[in-house]
């Protein structure tokens, strides 16, 4: 993987890129995390067949806080800087698999990114303002999820539930993240102001693949399993017994598989 620095209209944004020749997979991380969760993705054996692109979302990791916080830091606001670093990148079609906020991210691609043909979501439950209280689980670490200013210990506390086995570099990203993404992401999504992801997934003809653990700590699973899905992938809600909110991390030899099996179908 190469990195490099993407100027878009919102910041500069620091993205790897394998730059092979084959269908490009784009990977979007979670709320305070960094591009570097995907590691056992990017870094697969079978990844060679893919040019696989992971990216550090503005005000995260390596990628400049945004200039404009109210409007980059929304999910629809960071799906229009993604949009912008394909441009300049020159794919016009690409899989994505976005994990937590950023499979709310993906969602918001489908209306932006006409070349989407697939798209990957991992604790991330379809919601709208109304839904929220019932496609998430209430607790301390959640609330940090959404608060500008935190201390230490809770950034740790949000990195230990957000990806199990905890590593320091989570604990880091968490810490890096500029506050005021948390507070407008979760604003924005409470206010009603992102796109209806429930009503999206209904009727939406990307096709779509949903993989959970099973005791995802944020996720109500049973809420995204009674959502009706317009093009569900296989029919099925693929959950991983055991695994938490993080599974591609927690539980790769079971993930990667699934998601090969989706790649192989749509990243072509």
């Amino acid at each position: 993987m190469t990195t490099t620095e993407i100027e878009t209209s919102h910041g500069i944004m620091a993205v790897d890129d394998s730059g092979t020749d084959g269908f490009p997979v784009v990977f979007v991380h979670g709320n305070s995390a960094s591009r570097t969760i995907f590691r056992h993705q990017v870094d697969a054996e079978w990844a060679t067949d893919y040019r696989m692109i992971a990216l550090d979302l503005l005000g995260h990791g390596d990628s400049q806080d945004a200039r404009d916080p109210e409007v980059a830091y929304t999910q629809r606001g960071y799906a229009d800087s993604i949009v912008e670093v394909l441009t300049q990148l020159g794919i016009d079609r690409a899989v994505v698999v976005g994990w937590s906020l950023g499979g709310h991210i993906g969602l918001e691609m489908i209306a932006k990114f006409p070349g989407l043909t697939g798209l990957v979501v991992t604790g991330t439950p379809p919601a709208n303002a109304e839904t929220l209280n019932e496609a998430f689980r209430s607790g301390d670490g959640l609330a940090v999820g959404g608060t500008e200013i935190i201390t230490e210990q809770e950034a740790e506390l949000f990195a230990r539930l957000a990806a199990v086995p905890f590593e320091q570099g989570a604990l880091d990203a968490a810490i890096r993240t500029d506050g005021r993404a948390r507070k407008v992401m979760f604003d924005a999504f409470a206010a009603g102001r992102e796109s209806d992801q429930k009503q999206l997934v209904a009727t939406s003809s990307v096709p779509l693949a949903v993989i959970d653990g099973a005791q995802d700590p944020f996720v109500n699973t049973e809420y995204v399993a009674s959502l009706t899905y317009a093009n569900l992938w296989e029919g099925i809600y693929h959950v991983i017994p055991g695994a938490g909110h993080a599974s591609f991390w927690e539980a790769p030899e079971i993930y990667n598989p699934v998601l090969r099996r989706f790649l192989v179908e749509h990243a072509r």
